[in-house]
């Protein structure tokens, strides 16, 4: 048995590393295709397009590992149906049980796999993707409007309450992790504006805050609340001008480069420090929590595509070729993407618990597996 259990092992593992490799290799290749645009833009050359799709490649073997599991387990469950190798393993004691065993261990192996290049690799190597090219073209990054990007930020006094408010607008952020175009407006507990800093450029300090270049600042006077009219304002308006100026501030380059990743493509550890950064603000994270969720969830999807895979294996071959069962679990992975995506845009329109969001579709496929598995094996 341990010989017909590596020889499964083998020839699943081997043909989900070749679907996905085959995979990938097709979206890279629509990649390239989709850099032939900005030849020539700048120092944007061939080779720059080229590097420019392979970092994008991790992203591309994480998002379709579970659909490379599928296809592959269907493959390789389907030869060995073809071939009668199937008949004679159940024969030799191979039961449903153990055929599961099996599968489930080239499955934590892909579910590992798809864990690594989700958080350690893919990220980085994404943000390293945009922000190579970007330097290569001379763009500046991640403008969600036209006056560029807006994040709020929240002073805390020494017993922890709510000082000050600031909402901060950047122009462009650089490859490079510095940012142009600053406008920062500054509000007292009683939202009442006491000051607008603008500044050419920002260099973040770690753990400190921003060196600021040609920082002008206007400190409006306290108003009091009875006041009437302007006039009734205490004080004048002072304006403060500095070549270079440090400005404390708890944003950093990550917050602003989460412009950079779509949120499904950031790790869960960026995830996290930005949901934290929003719960602080006092903003929603609707949308960051479920994609958080999926990123816990989806390398188990895994586990669920080659659950699906499993009926195939006890479908006589004259039921269907191999082709035709292939075809098939090609429909059932499009399928599971398409519910996958409708779900998550569901769950953020009628604001579902994110953890439903993200867990429902893997569950229901998951049930349909096991009731597939059943039939296939009772009838």
């Amino acid at each position: 048995m341990r010989t017909l259990r590596h020889y499964l092992w083998r020839e699943i593992a081997s043909a989900a590393l070749f679907v996905l490799a085959a995979l990938i290799g097709i979206f890279s290749l629509f990649d390239l295709i989709n850099q032939l645009a900005d030849l020539g833009k700048a120092d944007y050359q061939f080779i720059h397009a080229l590097t420019f799709v392979a970092l994008l490649a991790p992203a591309h073997a994480y998002e379709l590992m579970p659909i490379a599991a599928l296809i592959g387990t269907i493959y390789a469950l389907s030869k060995l149906a073809a071939n009668s190798e199937f008949t004679i393993m159940r024969v030799s004691g191979m039961t449903t049980r153990r055929l599961g065993d099996a599968v489930l261990v080239v499955a934590i192996g892909l579910v590992a796999l798809a864990y690594v290049l989700g958080e350690v690799v893919a990220p980085p190597a994404e943000d390293l993707a945009q922000r190579f090219k970007s330097r290569a073209i001379g763009a500046s990054i991640g403008q969600e409007f036209r006056s560029g990007v807006w994040v709020r930020d929240l002073l805390h006094s020494a017993d922890g309450q709510s000082d000050r408010m600031r909402f901060v607008n950047v122009a462009h952020v650089n490859p490079d992790g510095s940012v142009d175009g600053w406008r920062i407006f500054e509000f007292d507990p009683q939202l009442r504006l006491r000051s607008m800093t603008t500044a050419s450029r920002g260099t973040y300090v770690e753990g400190r805050g921003w060196s600021l270049t040609d920082r002008v600042e206007t400190q409006l006077p306290p108003v009091d609340a009875r006041a009437s009219t302007p006039g009734d304002a205490v004080g004048g308006t002072h304006i403060v001008r500095e070549r270079e100026s440090f400005w404390p501030s708890d944003l950093t380059p990550a917050i602003f480069g989460v412009l950079l990743v779509q949120p499904e493509r950031q790790s869960a550890y960026s995830l996290i420090h930005y949901i934290n950064h929003l719960t602080e603000n006092h903003q929603r994270t609707d949308r960051y929590e479920i994609a958080l969720w999926k990123k816990l969830f989806y390398p188990l999807v895994c586990i669920v595509m080659m659950a699906l895979a499993l009926p195939f294996a006890y479908l006589h071959v004259r039921a269907g070729t191999v082709s035709l069962k292939i075809f098939t679990g090609i429909m059932i992975g499009v399928l599971f993407y398409a519910m996958n995506k409708l779900f998550s845009h569901l769950g953020l329109i009628n604001t579902w618990p994110p953890v439903v969001v993200a867990g429902l579709p893997a569950l229901v496929a998951f049930c349909f597996a096991m009731g597939a598995l059943y039939w296939v094996e009772r009838r």
